[in-house]
């Protein structure tokens, strides 16, 4: 086994048996080099490996740190970004790019079984938790459905809305891959160009199988994780 990934483990180790707990400072790359009896090119291989995983983060001009936990979503059901935030005792807030009522195009046709020319309000949003951007998220929501609603109902808190108003949340259908932050999303998501992205497409159905909603976000990859989980 290479000399870098026994460290990584050995880190790991101490990060899962809390020695080193959230927010600690590590020692400098030369005393763990000392520590472990390696040179620091091989002890930067380790820590950037579990920066790469999420496990650790570094800090222009103070260090690297043990990361905060990532957002998780289980990969069942039909929950909202709101709901996963509160979940997990952060706080979620949203910034509001734009906001559109539009034709949907031939795809948002297809994934929400429009017919041609119906409208639909897109809206384009940055999501957070605990003021970190975690993603980047272009909506489709049918016109027809929200007509009643005001914009802040939609933006803010729309599963809410839709539930208190009578509508009752059934499945959803995701795809997720992998790519790159382009430059705007990097600049919305304050991550730098290249950075590694979890993209996600997402269609929303009602119990009754009406799709409401299509939505492509992007999450950024060491501050979200996706896992399944069977029965």
């Amino acid at each position: 086994m290479p000399a870098y990934i026994k460290i990584h483990d050995a880190i790991k180790q101490k990060i899962d048996q809390e020695i080193w707990k959230i927010g600690d400072r590590l020692p400098s790359e030369r005393d763990l080099a000392e520590e472990f009896g390696v040179s620091r090119m091989t002890l930067r291989q380790a820590i950037t490996l579990l920066v790469d995983e999420g496990m650790l983060e570094r800090k222009v001009g103070s260090g690297t740190y043990v990361a905060g936990h990532r957002v998780q979503e289980k990969m069942r059901g039909t929950t909202s970004f709101t709901d996963i935030i509160h979940s997990q005792g952060k706080v979620p807030s949203t910034k509001l790019i734009s906001y559109q009522r539009k034709t949907a195009s031939k795809t948002e046709q297809k994934q929400l079984h429009l017919k041609a020319n119906e409208g639909v309000v897109r809206m384009e949003r940055v999501r957070y938790a605990d003021e970190l951007p975690v993603v980047y998220e272009v909506a489709t929501i049918p016109e027809r459905i929200i007509q009643p609603f005001q914009q802040t109902d939609i933006t803010e808190h729309f599963f809410q809305t839709l539930t208190e108003n009578g509508f009752e949340i059934g499945k959803s259908e995701k795809t997720i891959y992998a790519k790159i932050a382009t430059d705007k999303v990097a600049s919305y998501l304050s991550v730098p160009k290249g950075h590694a992205i979890l993209a996600l497409t997402q269609v929303s159905y009602l119990a009754d199988g009406q799709p409401f909603e299509y939505v492509r976000s992007q999450y950024v990859g060491d501050r979200f994780e996706f896992y399944l989980e069977n029965n």
